[in-house]
């Protein structure tokens, strides 16, 4: 039989798909945020396997999904749960277990995993310790129907080609520099490369919860799902990248001096654009400053605004713009992803 034909042929509650994915959950100590990133050969996975809640958890509910582990081990964690303490406790009260997979991290870094016996191999995972080694869990550790703890990530899978995808989840999440984030896209990739689900590719989801640091003072500071797509990973790194030029502020490092040449470059663009009918002249004055403000308005740039806006030209100050606003600027009108102006 094959495992699509045995899949179907599983006992299961309506409510709990087979969600037969890799993923990994993971914690930064130093900016409190928590997030998972996922991919599966099911569609949306990103309404099913990540869960987070900023200050208290991430999880990742996973096989035969059941959304308990999500919804009431972030409540449990909430109230003073640890991640495994949680884990337990929502276990005891299911049907089930043995089919599940679940990967969780509480906002203390406490992290455990639980691959049950009845997941179809290649099934395991891995989890981050203290001292920066990593505890195994799958079959031919025998720790399967074991919960495997440890500190700051968690990552697992199901229905793998083999366990090198987990191996190069944790192995690239550990040697990764920047954000959680960052860290997370970057192991998922990897996973993917490693061999991934043994079905292929169908979807795949970013979640990242940090307090108030989302759009206008959310909380989902990243939250990107590819519903269905050929190459979901590779869509979801896309995606991820356009998030980080919308939703992210500038940072003081990439602010670039707007000079002469690239005012009348802008210029240029905006007058076949419809934004501009002055001369060309290159001039950074207050009127060039406003028009500016404004086109990154209509261009949704609205994070990366303030820099700009805030300047003082008439006190002596360097009108300023992000270089990667101005690379944007640039691909956007040069691929031609733009139409006139109708005024």
């Amino acid at each position: 039989m094959s495992l699509a034909a045995l899949a179907l042929a599983w006992p299961r509650e309506p409510d709990e798909p087979l969600v037969s994915t890799f993923s990994i959950v993971g914690f930064d100590a130093e900016t409190g945020d928590l997030g998972i990133a996922v991919q599966s050969k099911f569609p949306n996975v990103g309404s099913v396997v990540p869960w987070a809640k900023a200050g208290v958890g991430a999880v990742a509910t996973q096989s035969f999904a059941r959304l308990d582990y999500g919804i009431k081990g972030l409540e449990l964690m909430e109230n003073g749960a640890t991640a495994e303490e949680a884990l337990r406790i929502v276990m005891r009260n299911d049907p089930d277990p043995q089919n599940r997979q679940v990967g969780i991290v509480d906002a203390h870094g406490n992290a455990a995993m639980w691959t049950g016996t009845k997941c179809f191999d290649w099934a395991g995972g891995r989890v981050g310790q203290k001292d920066g080694s990593v505890a195994e869990g799958g079959l031919e550790q025998g720790n399967n129907g074991h919960i495997i703890t440890g500190h700051g990530f968690t990552a697992q899978g199901n229905i793998l080609v083999s366990k090198e995808t987990v191996e190069a989840l944790a192995d690239t999440y550990r040697s990764t520099q920047g954000s959680l984030a960052d860290k997370l896209m970057a192991a998922l990739i990897a996973g993917g490369k490693a061999g991934g689900d043994q079905r292929g590719e169908q979807s795949a989801a970013l979640l990242v919860v940090r307090k108030d640091a989302g759009y206008d003072g959310q909380d989902n500071f990243i939250d990107i799902s590819v519903y269905d797509h050929l190459t979901p990973i590779a869509e979801l790194d896309r995606l991820y990248k356009l998030n980080n030029l919308y939703f992210t502020q500038s940072k003081p490092e990439n602010m670039v001096p707007v000079t002469p040449e690239i005012a009348k470059e802008i210029q240029k663009i905006w007058t076949t654009r419809g934004f501009y009918d002055g001369p060309i002249d290159g001039i950074v004055d207050a009127e060039f400053q406003k028009i500016l403000v404004d086109y990154m308005g209509w261009e949704n740039y609205d994070i990366r605004i303030p820099p700009v806006q805030n300047v003082d030209l008439v006190a002596g100050q360097k009108l300023m713009i992000d270089k990667e606003v101005l690379k944007d600027i640039r691909d956007v009108f040069r691929e031609g992803r733009w139409k006139p102006r109708i005024r």
